[in-house]
């Protein structure tokens, strides 16, 4: 940040004092009300962490499914009070471990899940109905849940006990990050079938988190990450409805996942116009009633981009800057990033380090004693407003444009974010914007940490798996229950029972998405700037 002019990372600037000529026209009642009131500026909850602390998730997942189940209970008994799953790239691709373009990529970035017995391992000695389980997944998302779900059953849980959250946001996909399979059509389609499903199965499961991490991690300002996260809420929220859902009997299940970057005070007030903008959302455009349905409800993951492989251990000071951001923001769950991550997948210390980090702020500092101890805040309420209004002005636009969907097919969102990263690398590049031990403060010499490594030969054991799953499961019931996904695609019911029925009898998570490609066909974007 330069010193001569200082701005926020949305561009806005900062002023040296801030006192009430900067709230003229502010009106306490109705812009931030108590906590957990309309319009949940000051959190979602009248308590807050007086009466519950936030969820400490770490989300792990490399190698195999026996790997990542060690890291799991490795986790829990270091105290972590919820678990969050990350898949590898052919898993997010709805590939399995045996494909082709799965060559190199399986167990990398996360854990390799082909079928069902892979589920069941990953889980192994986990009691299902006594942990809430984060997936981060997408397209393939509620095939994963079906599974989970599976799983649950088979160890005496009922779905109803089960509880947790899927990402299943796809529309971001297509915006930031690529991992998508179907068109945006059909993909919407799949999503609002979760949602109906979900409704009367799993009704603790949360049926979304409508992220705006990825896009904040390819570079968005915090005014662009809540304003194409929330137009983005708004294309599900629609979809739903036309689908011919009633908003209250799902709205309530619907969650958000944010970055929390540096910029501290930035942050909160993003995180307090979220609440404030969707609240207003849901009553004025969707008319909701209930109040769970007005409540934005999010995860926060601390800034992976901002993390730096340059004199990694800064990386610690870095996060709990960040932590800190989510929880005086008031999250409902918290992954804390290790400070190796630049580097390799985390290893035990290090994440280990990473959830301390969030105990020391849970029970060694005064964050939880207030419910929303910067309210009040000149400039804290002054800069919510701020990001409020030019979060608005992009949600329009992109209302003018005929929706998020539109607007992606444009390329509206992808090209606003790049802009966004291509002036923030400009400004490091001129060092008008300080990073510690990459463009300043730099180290003659520096000594790498001990970093987690995975085994090359884990894909052979995959593929052997998945052969010893096909020699022993009823072929023609698979085809059968195959066919049947094909035929709920084809027309208009709800395609979860279909999938699950196929799961159930060991279809692995390729043969399903396969049935899916045919008749819904994939995804090419387009760039058209």
């Amino acid at each position: 940040m330069s010193s001569d002019d200082p701005r926020t990372v949305s561009g806005f600037p900062i002023e040296p004092l801030y006192g009430p000529e900067h709230l003229e026209g502010f009106d306490p009642e109705t812009q931030l009300g108590e906590p957990g009131a309309y319009p949940y500026t000051r959190g979602v909850y009248p308590n807050m962490y007086r009466g519950r602390l936030w969820t400490m998730r770490q989300y792990a997942g490399m190698a195999t499914a026996e790997e990542s189940n060690r890291r799991y209970r490795y986790l829990l008994d270091q105290g972590t009070t919820g678990l969050s799953v990350a898949f590898d790239l052919p898993t997010q691709m709805g590939y399995d471990s045996s494909a082709d373009i799965a060559d190199g990529e399986v167990g990398k970035v996360g854990v390799a899940i082909d079928t069902v017995e892979d589920m069941k391992l990953l889980f192994d000695q986990i009691p299902l109905d006594q942990v809430s389980t984060s997936m981060t997944i997408n397209a393939p998302a509620s095939l994963l849940l079906l599974m989970y779900q599976i799983v649950g059953e088979e160890q005496g849980v009922d779905a109803d006990r089960l509880r947790g959250t899927i990402q299943n946001d796809v529309l971001k996909e297509y915006i930031a990050r690529g991992t998508y399979i179907y068109p945006p059509a059909p993909s919407l389609r799949i999503i609002a079938d979760t949602f109906g499903y979900c409704a009367t199965t799993l009704p603790r499961f949360n049926t979304i988190s409508i992220s705006g991490y990825h896009m904040g991690e390819a570079g968005a300002t915090p005014v662009q990450e809540i304003a194409f996260t929330l137009a983005d809420g708004i294309a599900y929220v629609q979809a739903a409805l036309d689908a011919g859902l009633d908003v209250d009997t799902f709205a309530p299940r619907l969650s958000f996942f944010f970055v929390a970057r540096s910029t501290l005070l930035e942050e909160v007030a993003k995180f307090r116009a979220a609440r404030r903008l969707w609240a207003h959302i849901m009553r004025e455009r969707f008319g909701a009633q209930n109040e769970k349905s007005l409540m934005l409800r999010f995860h926060t993951q601390t800034a992976g981009v901002q993390l730096t492989a340059q004199q990694p251990e800064v990386n610690l000071a870095r996060v709990t800057i960040q932590a800190l951001a989510a929880t005086l923001g008031g999250t409902q769950s918290l992954h804390t990033n290790s400070y190796d991550e630049a580097l390799a997948l985390p290893t035990e210390k290090s994440a280990r380090l990473a959830l301390r980090t969030q105990q020391v702020i849970a029970h060694e500092s005064d964050v939880p004693a207030s419910v929303d101890p910067l309210a009040g805040s000149y400039l804290v309420e002054s800069m919510t407003d701020e990001i409020e209004e030019q979060a608005r002005d992009y949600i329009q636009r992109i209302d003018d444009m005929g929706g998020a969907v539109r607007a992606i097919e444009e390329g509206y969102q992808k090209t606003e974010i790049e802009r966004a990263a291509y002036d923030l690398a400009k400004r490091i590049d001129a060092h008008e914007q300080i990073v510690v031990g990459v463009n300043d403060y730099l180290m003659d010499e520096e000594v790498q940490p001990e970093l987690q490594r995975i085994d090359e030969a884990i894909r052979n054991n995959q593929i052997a798996r998945i052969e010893q799953v096909k020699r022993d499961r009823d072929q023609a019931g698979v085809d059968d229950a195959l066919a049947e996904v094909a035929k709920a695609a084809a027309g208009d019911a709800n395609l979860l029972p279909p999938m699950r029925e196929a799961l159930r009898r060991r279809a692995t998570l390729q043969e399903v998405c396969d049935v899916l490609r045919h008749e819904f066909g994939g995804y090419i974007p387009t760039d058209k700037f």
